[in-house]
């Protein structure tokens, strides 16, 4: 029942411009702290639908990268785009054209923390923080990959100028991987999560509790305390990042 711009606003304005920017200063764990117990029933909703099939998907990027299969993909594509199947950019869909409309009139004081789309992007960050730590990478490790690029890095680009800002200043093994892998994420996510809260599934309360005393909270937490006082600069005139995206 929501208009195109706030379904845009609940779903990436919620991400982009709120629960990344709490989850950056504060940790993980803060964002679900602050709701209240009405919205904090819809987080652990989403969260326990959305965990799993993200966790699919998480396992076989890990499984490609370690097998060399999805460097191999990165090497193909590269030869293909540089021949007849140049790359192209990615946000000329509908959502992205509401998210230009969107950011035009944001009013950044005001962007919702919508508890759904909370439950189900961290259920995929947490998701990815056990692929990592159940293949023995080290927590230092796991957060940064899983967590500080994400938050820091990734998302501030596409808060500033929507997702083809964000993906196309990244490197050409990223450019690569995030269009292989994000339809398939959209695709489980729409079948096997959104659905199964839609059929009235119920929490699964030990995966909620797993997330309330996961010990990668306490690893976040410590390497919030080292954060750098001001945040990733997007907006200046002149930059390397304008060049590329123009």
């Amino acid at each position: 029942g929501m208009t195109a711009e706030q379904a845009f606003t609940e779903s990436c304005e919620s991400i982009t411009g709120n629960i990344v920017k709490t989850i950056s200063t504060q940790g993980i764990k803060a964002v679900y702290d602050e709701l209240n117990d009405d919205d904090k029933a819809i987080f652990q909703q989403a969260y326990s639908a959305s965990y799993m099939p993200a966790k699919e998907i998480l396992q076989e990027i890990y499984d490609e990268v370690a097998s060399g299969n999805e460097i191999r993909t990165v090497i193909m594509h590269g030869k293909r785009a540089a021949g007849d199947f140049p790359v192209g950019k990615i946000d000329g869909t509908d959502t992205w054209k509401v998210g230009e409309k969107v950011r035009a009139n944001r009013d950044e004081d005001n962007i919702p923390l919508n508890p759904f789309t909370a439950g189900v992007y961290i259920a995929t960050m947490m998701a990815q923080c056990d692929v990592l730590l159940e293949a023995g990478h080290p927590y230092s490790e796991v957060v940064n990959e899983s967590v500080i690029e994400a938050v820091d890095s990734l998302c501030p680009y596409m808060h500033y100028r929507g997702v083809a800002f964000m993906v196309d200043n990244c490197s050409f093994t990223a450019k690569t991987g995030s269009r292989k892998w994000a339809p398939r994420f959209d695709y489980i996510l729409e079948q096997l999560a959104y659905t199964a809260v839609d059929n009235g599934k119920a929490v699964n309360e030990d995966l909620i509790k797993a997330f309330e005393e996961h010990k990668v909270h306490d690893a976040v937490t410590e390497c919030c305390k080292l954060r750098p006082s001001v945040d990733i600069s997007c907006n200046a005139e002149t930059s390397t990042k304008e060049i590329v995206i123009e």
